[in-house]
């Protein structure tokens, strides 16, 4: 069996370690059973998948959809939700008592009721993601904008009132207000509606960790395939990784080593296993919520 966006040959892997196109054998974006345990798949993921492409007599080659998909599955039904920002832009609720923090109630996993709930901190200052405002927006943006209105998710109603920028002309926070009235779960939170939901952290609570974002390794979906004078190392994925800070909600701070979590609306992400310490955890993605691969390669 081979599998697309990726090598199975065992030469061709230790060429990727021995040049460090790779960190390690157990690097994330391998095809090895270390690499996908420390990327965080689960044995139930992968038994999954072999259940879905079966048995067959000649060699062929799997799409990895089909590997994703699998993960996503076990995941969907058995990873706790958690709030975190990958980009974050500053929002400052100008009417919200400046001392003030409420608790949130929000739900563990929608897909396992007898996991329960946790308290969220919400406060004057939030941060939300970037890509969730837009300062001219195109039609149908349904997340913030200016004078547009948005709920955030397990909290209130809020509008943008102001654009603040710094001496660049970057935009250094929004001054936005919030409609008390709106709080979720409330009588009149239902009346009010909104086309759009986003989540977001307090910042005076939020933790500050790094998020490994992988891919695939390969550009190409037979990465052998190469054109006359090159070689596989051609299709070598130049942004299979990329590292941010994240802020995130206190409870994204404790996890150990190992823990499977989904960022609402980022993806499913695992703490690594290797540079995770108590505390400090480091996050990997394993997979997104939805494949945007097609997306990405048809802008390409």
């Amino acid at each position: 069996m081979n599998l697309s966006y990726t090598v199975m040959s065992k030469r061709k892997l230790l060429q990727l370690v021995n040049e460090k196109h790779v960190a390690s054998w157990d690097d994330p974006r391998m095809p090895t059973i270390s690499g996908l345990r420390r990327r965080g798949y689960t044995p139930e993921s992968l038994h999954l998948f072999c259940e879905k492409i079966g048995v067959a007599r000649f060699s062929s080659t799997i799409d990895v959809i089909l590997l994703e998909s699998s993960i996503r599955e076990h995941l969907n039904a058995i990873a706790p939700r958690y709030m975190a920002v990958l980009d974050p832009i500053k929002v400052v609720l100008t009417n919200y008592p400046e001392d003030e923090t409420e608790w949130m109630d929000a739900i563990n996993n929608p897909e396992e009721p007898e996991g329960g709930s946790r308290k969220i901190p919400f406060s004057r200052e939030l941060f939300i993601e970037r890509d969730d405002f837009m300062e001219i927006p195109p039609s149908k943006f349904f997340r913030l904008k200016p004078d547009g209105e948005v709920r955030l998710r397990y909290g209130y109603i809020i509008r943008c009132n102001e654009v603040i920028k710094d001496s660049n002309g970057n935009i250094s926070h929004l001054n936005c207000t919030y409609d008390v009235d709106t709080k979720s779960g409330s009588e009149k939170a239902v009346e009010r509606k909104v086309k759009g939901t986003i989540h977001w952290v307090s910042a005076k609570q939020a933790d500050e960790v790094e998020v490994r974002l992988y891919d695939r390794l390969f550009l190409s979906e037979n990465p052998e395939d190469a054109p006359e004078g090159k070689t596989f190392l051609d299709n070598i994925n130049p942004h299979s990784v990329r590292t941010v800070r994240a802020k995130v909600e206190p409870e994204l701070g404790k996890q150990s080593a190992g823990a499977r979590v989904q960022f609402e609306r980022n993806g499913y992400f695992c703490a690594d296993t290797v540079d995770s310490k108590p505390g400090q955890p480091v996050y990997n993605r394993i997979v997104t919520l939805k494949d945007t691969w097609a997306k990405i390669v048809a802008k390409t």
